[in-house]
C-alpha cells in the first residue's frame, strides 16, 4: 500500500473530522460503500510543510487540525479501518481451483490405447450462502474498526482540548500570581513607610514572608509548564520537548441543550456503542453461519486422460483421449460440532450483546457526570466573576484605606489580599472546567455541540 502523504490525509480528515454519521447506516457488503481516500501515485514522504505552524497566536481550532493531520495514533486507526475494508473481497472469494496432473509410471492398458498422463482441474463451491455471510460478517467487523477510529478521533479532539485549556490556565494563573506579587510589593511599601513613621515591624515581616511564598507558587507554576506542553504536545503528534507557546486566548464556547436530547444522541451516535452494535450483528451473521457449516460443500471437476495408440491399429477408438466430468460432496456426518459451533456463536452474540449494555450504562453514568460538572462550573463562572472577584477586590481596596489610617491590623489586609488570588484563580479554573466537561460531552454524544471553532476547523482541512 503506498504511503499517504500529508495532503491526503489532509483531505482523509477532512471528510471525517466533525461529520457525524458517516457510513453508520450504509451497506459495506462488498467494501465500496464507504468513501476511500485518493491515494497519490508514487510512495512519497510526508512534508511537514502541510501542517499550520504553532504560533503566539494559533488557536485551538489550529490545534484541532494539527493533531488531525500530525497524530499518529488516529492515523493507525484509520489504517486499521482501511485494512479491515480489505479483508471482505478475501472471504467472499471462492477457495481457489485445483489443477492436477499425473503422470503413469507404466501405462494401463485399455481396449483403445495405454493411458499415459492425466491433467485436471477441480472447483470447490460452499454451501449456497456461505460466501454472502462471510462477507457481512467481515462488512460489520469494518465497520466497528470505522467506528473505533471514529472514537479515537472524539478522544483526541478531547484530548487537545483539555490540554489547550489546561495550558491556558497555567499561563493565567502565573500572570495572575505575578499581578498579586506585584500588589503585594506595594502593600509592603505601605507597611515599610508605616514603619518608619513608628508602626511595629511585624507588618513589614508578614509582607516579606507572604512575598516568598507568592514567589514559590510563581516558581512551581512556571516548574509545571514543560510536564503540561508535553501532554499538549502527545496529543498533537510531537515529541514531548517541542517548544510550545503559550495560548493567548481560550474561546468560551455557548452550549444549550436538554439531558434528554443529549442521552438519545449518546444512545444513537456514540461510535463506541455504535461499534458494539456492529459486534452484535457481526455475531448474529455468525449464527446463521454456524448453521450453514451443517451443510456440505461440493466440487466440480474435469480430467482430461492423455491415451496413446491401440496395440491393434483398426480397433475403433484407438488414440481417443477420454474426458472425465467429477462431482465430489463434503458429508457433514459428524453432527455433534456443528451443533456446538451453533451454540458457540449464540454465546458469543450474548457477550457482545451484554458488553454493549455494560458499555451503556457507564457512558450514561460519564455523560451524567459531565453535565454536572458542566453546570457546576458554569455556575462558578457566574458566583466568581460577577460577585466575588469584584466584592475581594472591592474589600481588598477598603482595607487597605482602613490600613493606612490605622483602624485595622496588617493580618487583614494579607487576608484580604490572599481571598482575592484564591477567587481569582477559582474564577479562572471554573472557565477551564467548563470547556473541558464541554468537550467530554461532545465525546460521549458523537458530535459537536458549540459549533463555533468547528467550521474553521473543517474548512482547514478540506483546504487543498
Amino acid at each position: 500500500m503506498t504511503t499517504l502523504t500529508r495532503r491526503t490525509w489532509s483531505r482523509v480528515c477532512g471528510m471525517a473530522l466533525w461529520i457525524y454519521g458517516g457510513v453508520g447506516g450504509q451497506s459495506v457488503a462488498d467494501g465500496r460503500a464507504w468513501p476511500l481516500p485518493a491515494y497519490e501515485q508514487g510512495r512519497q514522504s510526508r512534508d511537514s510543510t502541510d501542517l499550520p505552524d504553532l504560533t503566539q497566536q494559533t488557536t485551538l481550532s489550529a490545534c484541532l487540525t494539527y493533531s488531525a493531520l500530525n497524530n499518529p495514533g488516529l492515523e493507525a486507526a484509520f489504517h486499521q479501518w482501511l485494512a479491515a475494508l480489505e479483508k471482505i473481497p478475501q472471504v467472499k472469494a471462492l477457495p481457489d481451483p485445483r489443477v492436477t496432473y499425473a503422470n503413469f509410471i507404466e501405462s494401463v492398458e485399455t481396449r483403445v490405447g495405454p493411458q499415459e498422463q492425466k491433467f485436471g482441474v477441480a472447483q470447490m463451491f460452499p454451501w449456497f450462502g456461505i460466501l454472502d455471510l462471510r462477507g457481512d460478517i467481515a462488512a460489520q467487523q469494518a465497520k466497528a474498526a470505522y467506528e473505533r477510529y471514529e472514537s479515537m478521533k472524539f478522544n483526541l479532539f478531547r484530548q487537545v482540548k483539555s490540554g489547550y485549556y489546561e495550558y491556558f490556565y497555567l499561563s493565567r494563573a502565573i500572570a495572575i500570581t505575578e499581578e498579586n506579587m506585584d500588589l503585594m510589593k506595594r502593600i509592603e511599601s505601605v507597611a515599610q513607610a508605616k514603619y518608619k513613621a513608628g508602626a511595629p515591624v511585624a507588618g513589614v515581616i508578614k509582607a516579606q514572608v507572604e512575598l516568598g511564598k507568592l514567589d514559590e507558587r510563581v516558581r512551581s507554576l512556571k516548574d509545571l509548564r514543560q510536564p503540561v506542553a508535553s501532554r499538549l504536545n502527545a496529543a498533537l503528534g510531537r515529541t514531548h520537548d517541542a517548544p510550545l507557546p503559550w495560548p493567548t486566548n481560550a474561546p468560551a464556547h455557548r452550549a444549550d441543550f436538554v439531558d434528554e436530547d443529549l442521552f438519545a444522541l449518546l444512545h444513537g451516535q456514540n461510535p463506541e456503542l455504535r461499534g458494539l452494535e456492529h459486534d452484535v450483528a457481526r455475531e448474529e451473521k455468525a449464527i446463521r453461519l454456524a448453521r450453514r457449516a451443517g451443510y456440505p460443500d461440493f466440487m466440480l471437476g474435469v480430467d482430461y486422460i492423455q491415451t496413446g495408440e491401440a496395440l491393434n491399429p483398426d480397433m475403433a477408438g484407438s488414440g481417443k483421449d477420454p474426458v472425465v466430468a467429477m462431482l465430489a460432496i463434503d458429508v457433514p456426518l459428524w453432527r455433534g460440532k456443528y451443533r456446538a459451533g451453533v451454540r458457540e456463536a449464540t454465546r458469543r452474540r450474548e457477550a457482545a450483546e451484554l458488553a454493549r449494555n455494560d458499555r451503556r450504562n457507564l457512558l450514561d453514568a460519564a455523560l451524567r457526570m459531565a453535565l454536572y460538572r458542566f453546570r457546576d462550573a458554569d455556575r462558578k463562572i457566574n458566583l466568581y466573576g460577577k460577585t466575588l472577584v469584584p466584592q475581594a477586590e472591592q474589600s481588598l481596596n477598603v482595607t487597605e484605606e482602613a490600613y493606612r489610617a490605622g483602624s485595622v491590623d496588617f493580618l487583614n489586609l494579607i487576608d484580604a489580599e490572599r481571598l482575592l488570588l484564591e477567587f481569582q484563580l477559582a474564577h479562572e479554573r471554573a472557565s477551564v472546567d467548563r470547556e473541558i466537561a464541554l468537550a467530554e460531552i461532545e465525546m460521549l454524544v458523537g458530535r459537536p455541540l458549540a459549533g463555533m471553532d468547528m467550521e474553521t476547523v473543517e474548512r482547514g482541512l478540506k483546504t487543498p
